[in-house]
C-alpha cells in the first residue's frame, strides 16, 4: 500500500509521498482553486472556493444569520463560536450530499473563505461590515472563536477549514485596491494590523489565510516575502494553506507594476508561499517553470500544504473514520439553526436612545403602528453580503405584524428609495412617496422608521452594482431622501423610533437630538424582523454594544487612504464620538461594584487578575456586556487611550448579582514600540471596569461611570515574543 492511503501515518507525511506521485503537470494543476481530479492516484476533483462569512453561502438554501458586524455586536464569543459550528455542521451536510451525485462546483466544499479579521478602520469601507469592528482585541476573540466553531473540536479531523482574510492591511479603498499601497509604521502594523491574525494563527489554529489585493509597503500582498514568508511561516510556523484573493495575482503586473508579465507574477507569489491561486494566472506556472523562476521543490511544497489540508478534512481516508461525514442532510437549514440565527440577532440590537422609557411598546395599549422606510419591508437589508439563500425572510413589516397579530393595525409606506430621488421611475416629481408616508404617519399611535443602507450601497468593489464609490461610501449621511422623510415624520407629532439597518456606522446627529428611541440592528439575517419586533415590544431587553465608533461627520476623519492609526477608531480619536465603541443600553439596569485586583503591584512577565460585583438593579430580566479596558499611563512611544483587554455577557434577573472575574496577561500590559517589537515596560496602568469605556460621552450617555483601579508593573523592561 502507498503511504499516502496509510491512515495510521501523520498528514504530513502522507501528503508528501502523494504529492511524490504526481507528475509536474498533476501538481501544478491542483494549485488552481478550481482542481481536476487524477483518477490514477484516487483523487476526486475538488473546488476550493467556498463562503461562510455568516452562514453557508452562494450555493442554494442554508440557515442566514446576522452579517459578521452584528455578531460583533453580541461581544459574545461562545455564541459566535456556536454559530460557526452550526455553518460547519450545515457545510458538512451540504458536501456529503452534493458529493453523492459528484458536485463538486465552487461554494459547494468544505475549505471556506470565512472569517475576515481585517480592521474596520474607517466607517467609509464598504467591505468593514465582513469583519468584527475597529477594535484588534474583539477581532482576535470573536475571529478565534469562528475559526474554532467552524473547524471543530476533533484531534484529527477539521469539520471544515476556516480562512482568515485579507492578509493584511487591508481596509480600503474598494476602488483603488489592485493598485493601492498600503503604507503603514511597523508599530501600526504589529499594534493594530497584524494582531487578530498572529491569534488566529498561533492559538486558533486557522487552517487558511487569503492575500490581500493591495501592496503593503511595496509589495503585493499575495506575493508578499515579508508577509507570506518571514512572517506567517517563518515567525508564526503556520502550517497550513495560502490562497490568493480573486484574481489579485494579475494585479501584480497590471496594476501593481511590481513585475513585467504573468510569469514573474507567478513566481512571485508561489517562491514566496502563495499555494493555491483563485483566479486563473497559475495557467503559467509550468511556462515560468520552464523559464527557471520557479523551481520543482517550491511547487512541491505548495502542493503538500494543499493535500495536508484536503487529509485534515477527512477526504482521503474511509468516510466511518471521519466523525462528520455522516451528518444528515436534514441538518441544513433547520428549524433549530433558524431559532439560533434569531436569538443571534436579537443580541446583536443595539439600543443607541431610549428617552424616557418610550421602549419597549406596550402592544395592548397601541391601536395602530406606523411602518415606514426603504428598509421595512426589504429582504436586502436583512442580508449584508456573502450570504445563503434562506427558505424564510421576516421583515421588520412582518415581524411587526405577527407581532402584534390582528389586534393592531400596522400601516406601511415606503416613504422613498433607498438612495435615488424616486420610488417610480416614471413619477413626474422626486420624493414621489413622501406624502402617503405623512399620512401613515398621522394614522398611527407610533411610527417605526427603518432607515439606512443595504448591500447596494456598501459592500465588496465590483459584487454589486454600487450607488456610491465601489462599494465605499463617499459619506456617514443618510442615503438619498432618508433625511428628508426622517424630519418630515418627525413633524407630524406622532411618536418615532428609529430603526437603523445596515453595516457601518452613520453621523445621525439630527436624529440623536430629536427622535427618542433609536435601534441599530445591523442587517440581522433572515430572521431579523422578528429579532426587531421582539426588542421593540420588550420580549427582549437589548443587549448588544457597538463595535465600532459611530462619528459625528466625515470631516473628522483623516485621509482614507491614510493607513496611519493617528486619530482613527476609539484608540486613537481626538473628538467626542456621536456613540462610542462599546456603548449600547438596556431597558434594565445594571450597577457594577467592588472592582478588586488580585495584587496591586505585578513583577514584568506575570499576568494579574481582576473582579467586579455586577447587580441588576432594574425590572427587566436582561443581559449586560462587562467590558475591561486597560490604560498604560507611562509609555515611552504613543499607545492608545486605552483599550479592550476584556469583556462577558452576564444573565441576571431583576436583583440578581454575580462575581465576574478576568485575567488580565502580561501580552495584553505591553505596548509595540516604533520598530515594531513587542515591549513590556515597568509603570504605573489603570484599568477600567463597567458596561461601557471610559470616555465622557459614554458616560454622558449611560448616565454612569466606569469603575478604575491603578496598579503598577514592576521590574525590567522585557521583549515578548510576539
Amino acid at each position: 500500500m502507498e503511504a499516502y492511503k496509510n491512515e495510521n501515518l501523520s498528514f504530513e507525511e502522507r501528503a508528501k509521498d502523494l504529492v511524490s506521485h504526481m507528475t509536474l503537470d498533476e501538481k501544478v494543476s491542483q494549485m488552481r482553486f478550481q482542481s481536476p481530479s487524477i483518477k490514477r492516484l484516487g483523487i476526486p476533483s475538488y473546488n476550493w472556493w467556498n463562503e461562510a462569512l455568516h452562514g453557508v453561502a452562494r450555493a442554494g438554501v442554508a440557515t442566514v444569520f446576522p452579517q459578521a458586524i452584528g455578531m460583533a455586536a453580541t461581544f459574545n464569543e461562545n455564541l459566535i463560536e456556536q454559530v460557526a459550528d452550526v455553518i460547519a455542521t450545515e457545510g458538512r451536510a451540504r458536501y456529503h450530499a452534493l458529493d453523492k451525485y459528484n458536485d463538486h462546483d465552487i461554494y459547494k466544499g468544505l475549505t471556506f473563505w470565512s472569517p475576515n479579521v481585517n480592521i474596520f478602520r474607517d466607517p467609509r469601507w464598504g467591505r468593514g461590515h465582513e469583519t468584527y469592528g475597529e477594535d484588534p482585541y474583539l477581532t482576535a476573540v470573536l475571529g478565534g472563536a469562528y475559526v474554532r466553531g467552524l473547524q471543530g473540536r476533533d484531534k484529527k479531523y477539521l469539520k471544515a477549514a476556516a480562512c482568515a482574510k485579507h492578509f493584511a492591511v487591508h481596509s480600503g479603498p474598494e476602488s483603488l485596491r489592485h493598485e493601492f499601497n498600503a503604507v503603514v509604521s511597523k508599530k501600526d502594523l504589529w499594534e493594530t494590523y497584524l494582531y487578530a491574525f498572529h491569534e488566529l494563527v498561533t492559538k486558533a489554529k486557522v487552517e487558511g489565510v487569503m492575500g490581500a489585493y493591495n501592496r503593503t509597503n511595496g509589495e503585493p500582498c499575495c506575493g508578499s516575502k515579508t508577509l507570506l514568508r518571514d512572517i506567517l511561516r517563518g515567525k508564526w510556523k503556520f502550517d497550513g494553506y495560502i490562497t490568493s484573493d480573486c484574481w489579485a495575482i494579475k494585479d501584480f503586473h497590471e496594476y501593481h507594476k511590481v513585475t513585467k508579465d504573468a510569469f514573474e507574477s507567478v513566481a512571485l507569489a508561489v517562491n514566496n508561499g502563495c499555494d493555491l491561486n483563485c483566479g486563473n494566472m497559475y495557467a503559467y506556472l509550468l511556462a515560468a517553470y520552464e523559464k527557471g523562476l520557479v523551481e520543482e521543490k517550491t511547487i512541491d511544497e505548495c502542493v503538500q500544504h494543499l493535500m495536508v489540508t484536503r487529509m485534515r478534512l477527512g477526504m482521503f481516508d474511509d468516510p466511518d473514520h471521519v466523525p462528520y461525514t455522516k451528518i444528515p442532510f436534514s441538518s441544513n437549514d433547520s428549524p433549530e439553526n433558524n431559532l439560533l440565527s434569531l436569538e443571534v440577532a436579537k443580541r446583536s440590537i443595539v439600543l443607541l436612545k431610549n428617552e424616557n422609557g418610550m421602549l419597549p411598546l406596550n402592544k395592548n395599549k397601541l391601536r395602530s403602528i406606523g411602518v415606514i422606510g426603504p428598509n421595512a419591508d426589504s429582504r436586502k437589508s436583512l442580508m449584508g453580503n456573502y450570504y445563503g439563500r434562506a427558505s424564510r425572510y421576516v421583515t421588520v413589516l412582518e415581524g411587526i405584524k405577527e407581532s402584534v397579530g390582528d389586534d393592531v393595525r400596522v400601516y406601511f409606506a415606503e416613504g422613498c428609495h433607498l438612495y435615488k430621488d424616486r420610488v417610480d421611475g416614471l413619477s413626474s416629481f422626486p420624493n414621489d412617496r413622501i406624502a402617503e408616508a405623512e399620512i401613515v404617519a398621522k394614522n398611527s399611535d407610533v411610527v417605526v422608521l427603518c432607515l439606512g443602507l443595504d448591500e447596494s450601497l456598501e459592500g465588496e468593489e465590483g459584487d454589486q452594482s454600487n450607488a456610491f464609490a465601489s462599494g465605499d461610501k463617499p459619506d456617514l449621511n443618510l442615503p438619498g431622501y432618508q433625511q428628508k422623510l426622517l424630519e418630515t415624520v418627525y413633524e407630524t407629532g406622532t411618536p418615532v423610533v428609529l430603526v437603523l439597518m445596515g453595516g457601518s456606522a452613520l453621523s445621525v446627529n439630527w436624529a440623536d437630538e430629536h427622535i427618542p428611541a433609536i435601534l441599530d440592528a445591523w442587517y440581522p439575517g433572515a430572521q431579523g424582523g422578528r429579532a426587531v419586533a421582539s426588542v421593540l415590544f420588550g420580549e427582549f431587553s437589548p443587549s448588544g454594544k457597538l463595535p465600532v465608533t459611530f462619528y459625528r461627520s466625515t470631516e473628522e476623519l483623516p485621509d482614507f487612504e491614510d493607513y496611519s492609526m493617528e486619530n482613527r477608531t476609539y484608540r486613537f480619536m481626538k473628538n467626542e464620538a456621536l456613540y462610542p465603541f462599546g456603548y449600547g443600553l438596556s431597558y434594565s439596569s445594571f450597577e457594577c461594584k467592588d472592582l478588586t485586583l488580585s495584587q496591586d503591584k505585578v513583577q514584568a512577565g506575570d499576568d494579574i487578575a481582576c473582579s467586579l460585583i455586577v447587580e441588576n438593579t432594574g425590572k427587566y430580566e436582561a443581559d449586560e456586556i462587562i467590558q475591561i479596558y486597560l490604560k498604560d499611563t507611562e509609555a515611552s512611544v504613543r499607545v492608545p487611550r486605552w483599550q479592550l483587554c476584556g469583556f462577558r455577557p452576564v444573565h441576571l434577573k431583576p436583583g440578581e448579582k454575580t462575581k465576574v472575574s478576568f485575567n488580565i496577561a502580561a501580552r495584553q500590559m505591553a505596548l509595540i514600540d516604533e520598530d515594531g517589537n513587542c515591549v513590556l515596560e515597568p509603570g504605573t496602568f489603570i484599568l477600567y471596569a463597567g458596561t461601557s469605556q471610559p470616555d465622557k460621552r459614554s458616560e454622558y450617555l449611560t448616565g454612569k461611570k466606569v469603575l478604575y483601579v491603578s496598579f503598577e508593573v514592576q521590574g525590567k523592561r522585557m521583549m515578548i515574543e510576539y
